[in-house]
């Protein structure tokens, strides 16, 4: 299975990981790559996490990271998994 990030994730993501880099810069790194590796994680057991909050679709799962909700849709048929947003807990990007 397949994983694409969409455009608004990775604008998210940036911005998250920048404001995380003016703090400490290792600090950011580690959380950039902590959660890529449970992004990877995400074809082997797409339904694991609950149905999305934000979306009446049981196909669109929130993943919750370190205080933030990462926003993925589970597409079978086409064996692909898009992670669509990432944002902290109640703060909607």
């Amino acid at each position: 299975m397949q994983i694409k990030l969409d455009k608004k994730f990775e604008i998210n993501f940036n911005i998250i990981f920048e404001y995380i880099a003016k703090d400490k810069l290792s600090a950011s790194k580690k959380f950039k790559k902590e959660l890529f590796q449970q992004i990877k994680k995400l074809p082997d057991f797409p339904y694991k996490f609950r149905k999305s909050f934000y979306f009446d679709n049981e196909k669109v799962r929130d993943m919750t990271f370190k205080g933030y909700t990462i926003i993925y849709e589970v597409d079978l048929n086409n064996n692909y998994i898009v992670i669509l947003n990432i944002f902290q807990k109640n703060k909607p990007l």
